[in-house]
């Protein structure tokens, strides 16, 4: 897919249509007139009835008087935008009250509505009303009135602004005017809404209708060739009448000389010939025009045939040059596919005739029509390159008109390159927003992909269905019961497993896979997921499935086993836990599904992207020069689960992507490189593992050095040189540190990064969290970068804001102005602290040799700890620090770095374990030797020790002291536990 922008400018233009409304209508009529209109026929209620039918605006309102008096009286206090005056008044005839009105009130749309003809002439003119009409007691003509008033005062800006089409009517007869209007302007009406654009929710439905075409109605020959030259470029087409004035003499050859001077000029607009004389269907075959007899009992189903099939409103009909159908289309979709297949001569035929561009007026594709319609056979050097082109116009609208719309899955007519879908009703759940969201927003900043040509930004495919499918699930097999019971996960799978699956999102599905056949990830989406303010990200189950099978059914059924076991995981144990500790009824939740394509290509059996990523735009780990609003991401070759699992990748901060905080020497560039990653193994549908990996395997980057991603991203390591060179081209074991992109500028990630972030943190208002991945082809396509997921980052619960008060600053036994996490810990008890007074440089390694032998105790004690010591904790130089590697402290809960006389060196700020103290959550707290910052030593002197080593002193205290760290100003503190003798006595310090 791709996003091309224009969609909101689009329908911000159909705002701009249809700007004047008739909204309230004086009716003068007699009292009797008005109890027919009312009681008898109840013509409010049907005018409402008709509008809503028909899925128009608000109806206009009727106000009712019974005299001219009355009606110029109510004239002066209140407007009206039409005034209908019925014949059967007393002392006034209709034309009289017009011309009064009319002077009162210049330029006052005003009709005469009779009950029979007899009431009006169809050969003299009344200049007090603009238009009569014989009324049948049909509610129709009311509404058919109003909506031609409406196209006659809006059509000139509508026209001139947009392109809307126009239709003229010739018809100079009030009782064929009345019955011939109402028809047209019904099948008008639901020939648009037939046709409107698939890719569209219902607001946007009501705002094409603006744009349907406008029907302007003339009752001389002079009128009808005023309007004709008027709005030549816009007419869709011309229905006339045989018999009207022409020179002001009624002549009975004005409409045929009419036909014939518009098929002078213009040969490509469709005509309709109407009459109420058989015979004349031989002249207008001589014009060529369609021909309607009046007096027909098919006149409905005819005038449909005419709209249908001549002004575009039906399926595109392909006919060879003898007229016999060849193939149609439906859709924009079914069109692209077929005009690839007929045969040269045809498509040429219906390019010649404009059908093309007709076709796609009067689907309201007025940009698209406006781009095909100039198009002529001598701008192209053959036949087949004019097709191409036209193809790439379709396919770029087609796309185009879709972004940022969820769209409502239809099966009948399904465009399977459509962005976001939806089936059922209810919410789509937090993480179908978020992707709702994305989309949303690559389609209202075009210049994001303007400023990045050589990249394409855009999010795989998405199917949603909505949480009342859930509902339904869960009511048909009578399953509300597990929200109070206890089972485990596994026993809950086996259960949604072999319940009944609603038959209704079946069929859609089977629609789906129809055209579907690439791997699908299933992922929850439920009420509370993803919101802002809650943390219920990671709780629920995502599966992948490769949707290769030769056999629909078995994909079918792979599918439907998926999403059951999404809905399953509402009922495990970790979110019905999660639930009760942030007082959530586990009865509340509700679960969408998103059903997404799989972004990544085939290599051989596996299916993956080259890279996949997470990105923060908010750092809680910032290291040396970079800041916490730079924002960070994490990247790793492969399927995303290396990031997500905390495995081998790369954390980067986009602002400087070529310092790595975890590479910085060659052995632990080597130790932190990527060896494995994951992929879809293809050919292969089960889905039975309740924990979503099924599917994947962990493969060895060895193995795929011939795959476009390891040749375009790897590195090599030269051993006998002792190096690494940034190219995958030469002999060597390879080693993933994605140097091509971050060093020399393969792709611009980082820019692409920083914008995207910054957009969607401004768009959530807040820090946000997204999962992105890369594809890179080798065939001349542009990189692909793909948004999968969009958070914000207080969804997550290791993410909540934490405020360090002004008093707690002051009762702190430690404060660090550099602390890197984000955290609220009041777990530890555990304290390992390197004494001041018996360190020694030179005996780091020692130090080092007692801090593990503590650790694995604390291991088998599942005991975790503080650790706290002078200088950089994991140095390779032991004269710069405490040389430990990271099996020396794995189960450190947090760490502190002071600064002492003996060691004068930048922090290290937890360099040399980055990759661990980050994925797994740890803080580290730097005490600067600058104001502010300090360690209470005497306080934690004065802790029971259970061990004093020859450096280390292991304390344990009877209440655990309380960790925070701010993320957002990267300050954290120790204090004592409250209520502690110690906290005691430090507030009566300080109170002293």
């Amino acid at each position: 897919m791709r996003f091309l922008g224009g969609q909101s400018r689009k329908f911000s233009l159909y705002h701009d249509l249809m700007q004047v409304k008739v909204r309230d209508i004086l009716l003068i009529s007699s009292p009797y007139d008005a109890w027919v209109m009312e009681e008898d026929s109840r013509i409010s209620e049907r005018i409402v009835s008709e509008y809503r039918g028909l899925n128009l605006s608000r109806p206009p309102r009727l106000t009712w008087v019974s005299n001219i008096e009355e009606a110029l009286e109510l004239l002066d206090v209140r407007f009206f935008d039409l005034v209908i005056i019925m014949p059967h008044l007393t002392n006034m005839d209709c034309c009289d009250m017009g011309r009064r009105i009319k002077d009162k009130i210049p330029g006052i749309p005003v009709a005469m509505l009779a009950h029979k003809q007899l009431a009006v002439n169809d050969e003299t003119f009344c200049d007090g009303t603009d238009r009569q009409f014989v009324w049948s007691g049909d509610a129709e003509l009311l509404v058919a009135m109003v909506k031609n008033l409406e196209d006659l005062l809006n059509v000139e800006h509508d026209t001139s602004e947009v392109g809307i089409r126009v239709i003229i009517v010739v018809e100079d007869s009030p009782r064929y005017l009345a019955s011939f209007l109402p028809i047209l302007y019904k099948e008008l009406v639901r020939q648009t809404q037939a046709v409107l654009e698939e890719g569209l929710n219902s607001e946007h439905r009501l705002l094409t209708m603006r744009a349907r075409p406008k029907i302007l109605t003339a009752r001389t020959y002079e009128e009808a060739m005023v309007l004709f030259e008027k709005y030549e470029p816009y007419i869709l087409g011309v229905i006339s009448d045989v018999r009207f004035p022409r020179m002001g003499i009624l002549d009975g050859n004005s409409g045929i000389e009419l036909l014939k001077s518009i098929k002078e000029r213009r040969d490509d607009i469709p005509l309709l010939l109407t009459s109420n004389e058989p015979e004349n269907k031989e002249r207008a075959a001589a014009v060529p025009a369609c021909f309607v007899d009046k007096n027909s009992p098919d006149l409905m189903s005819e005038v449909r045939k005419f709209v249908m099939e001549h002004l575009g409103f039906g399926d595109f009909i392909f006919r060879d040059l003898e007229n016999n159908e060849v193939a149609r289309a439906s859709s924009l979709y079914s069109l692209e596919k077929t005009l690839r297949k007929i045969p040269k001569d045809i498509f040429m035929r219906h390019c010649q005739l404009n059908d093309f561009s007709r076709w796609f007026y009067a689907r309201t594709e007025i940009a698209l029509a406006n781009r095909i319609r100039p198009l002529r056979e001598k701008d192209f050097p053959d036949v087949e390159t004019h097709r191409e082109h036209m193809l790439t116009l379709i396919r770029e609208r087609r796309l185009q008109r879709q972004q940022g719309v969820i769209v409502s899955f239809n099966p009948k007519d399904f465009d399977p390159d459509t962005d976001f879908l939806k089936i059922g009703a209810g919410s789509l759940g937090g993480k179908a927003r978020g992707m709702a969201f994305i989309c949303s927003m690559l389609a209202r900043n075009s210049w994001l992909h303007e400023k990045y040509e050589e990249v394409v930004i855009t999010a795989p495919r998405t199917l949603t269905i909505g949480t009342s499918g859930f509902d339904d699930f869960m009511e048909m097999n009578d399953l509300s019961y597990l929200a109070t019971t206890d089972l485990e996960d596994d026993k809950v799978a086996d259960i949604f497993r072999e319940a009944f699956f609603p038959g209704w999102i079946e069929a859609q599905l089977w629609a789906y896979l129809k055209e579907v056949k690439y791997p699908l990830s299933i992922r929850s989406s439920s009420l509370l997921e993803d919101a802002q303010y809650q943390a219920y990200a990671g709780l629920y189950q995502t599966y992948m499935i490769p949707n290769d099978h030769s056999d629909i059914e078995q994909r079918l059924k792979q599918l439907v086993d998926a999403i059951k076991l999404v809905w399953a995981s509402t009922y495990y144990k970790a979110p019905k836990s999660f639930s009760q500790r942030v007082n959530q009824r586990t009865d509340e939740e509700k679960m969408g599904v998103i059903i997404q394509e799989v972004a990544g290509q085939q290599y051989g059996d596996y299916y993956f992207p080259a890279i996949s990523g997470v990105g923060q735009s908010y750092n809680y780990y910032p290291f040396g020069k970079m800041k916490p609003e730079h924002g960070v991401a994490t990247i790793a070759l492969g399927i995303g689960k290396s990031v997500v699992d905390g495995e081998q990748c790369i954390r980067f901060s986009p602002k400087y992507p070529k310092i790595l905080p975890q590479c910085p020497t060659l052995q632990d560039s080597l130790k932190n490189a990527q060896t494995s990653f994951y992929g879809l193994r293809l050919g292969n549908g089960e889905v039975y593992d309740i924990h979503g990996d099924a599917n994947l395997e962990k493969l060895d980057i060895a193995d795929f050095e011939d795959s476009v991603p390891v040749r375009r991203l790897a590195s090599t390591y030269l051993a006998d040189e002792g190096r690494i060179r940034d190219t995958a081209a030469i002999p060597g074991p390879k080693v993933v540190l994605f140097a091509p992109v971050l060093k020399h500028k393969l792709l611009p990630l980082p820019g692409v990064l920083t914008d995207v972030l910054k957009l969607a943190e401004n768009g959530m208002g807040g820090p946000v969290e997204m999962e992105f991945c890369i594809n890179i082809f080798e065939d001349g396509r542009k990189p692909e970068f793909n948004l999968l997921q969009l958070r914000p980052m207080s969804a997550r619960a290791d993410l909540n804001r934490i405020d360090i008060s002004d008093q707690e600053l002051k009762d702190a036994v430690c404060v660090s102005s550099h602390a890197l996490g984000n955290s609220e810990k009041d777990d530890i008890v555990d304290l390992l602290i390197v004494r001041p007074d018996s360190f020694d440089v030179a005996k780091t390694r020692q130090i080092a040799m007692e801090i593990s032998a503590i650790n694995n105790r604390l291991i088998k004690q599942n005991r975790k700890y503080l650790l706290a010591g002078p200088g950089r904790w994991g140095s390779a130089d032991h004269w710069l620090g405490i040389p430990v590697e990271w099996p020396d402290i794995s189960n450190v809960s947090a760490i502190i770095e002071t600064s002492c006389d003996e060691l004068k060196v930048e922090p290290s700020q937890g360099s040399h374990f980055f990759h661990n103290i980050t994925t797994l959550g740890i803080n580290y707290l730097m005490v600067l030797d600058k104001p502010g910052d300090f360690m209470n030593w005497e306080w934690f002197q004065n802790q029971p020790t259970i061990e004093k080593g020859e450096f280390i002193s292991h304390l344990r205290l009877p209440a655990p002291v309380i960790l925070k760290v701010d993320g957002r100003s990267s300050q954290g503190v120790i204090l004592p536990a409250k209520g502690s003798e110690d906290y005691c006595l430090l507030r009566e310090c300080i109170a002293e």
